[in-house]
């Protein structure tokens, strides 16, 4: 089953991983304060405060933010208009990242489009803002993909 990235369930995501670790629900509403029924209710939020959100992924050791990098990635790339493109040169007070972060479902989802005909190498360099050098090393290390 992939991961869909354009319809993301914080809530969902949050109940699978703490399934996956097996961790109480005492441990939880411990860790959480709060009770039984409010933990419940978060599994099934599509949103949530980042602040909890944070705090989920310091108790199940996960990071849920990456979740929506990865969504920004491939929906959102930087600098894809003439508007942004005008926003992107201007100098900001938030830190810069110099490199995007890629994890395998994201690579895999990008050598799909490829595989299947679905999008050429240019226009996924083109429309994600992929260089071309590290589109090229995902296809040759995942050939068999």
């Amino acid at each position: 089953m992939e991961f869909d990235f354009k319809n993301i369930c914080i809530g969902k995501c949050i109940k699978s991983r703490a399934d996956e670790l097996d961790i109480s629900m005492v441990r939880i509403c411990n860790f959480l304060h709060t009770t039984e029924e409010e933990v419940h209710k978060m599994f099934t939020q599509e949103n949530m405060d980042t602040e909890l959100i944070l705090k989920w992924c310091k108790l199940l050791e996960y990071d849920f933010f990456r979740i929506y990098t990865q969504h920004l990635i491939i929906f959102a790339p930087p600098c894809n208009d003439q508007y942004n493109k005008a926003s992107c040169k201007q100098t900001s007070v938030l830190p810069q990242f110099r490199k995007n972060i890629y994890t395998k479902e994201l690579i895999s989802f990008i050598l799909e489009m490829i595989n299947t005909g679905q999008k050429t190498k240019l226009q996924i360099i083109e429309e994600y803002r992929i260089p071309k050098t590290t589109l090229y090393k995902w296809l040759s290390k995942h050939e068999h993909i």
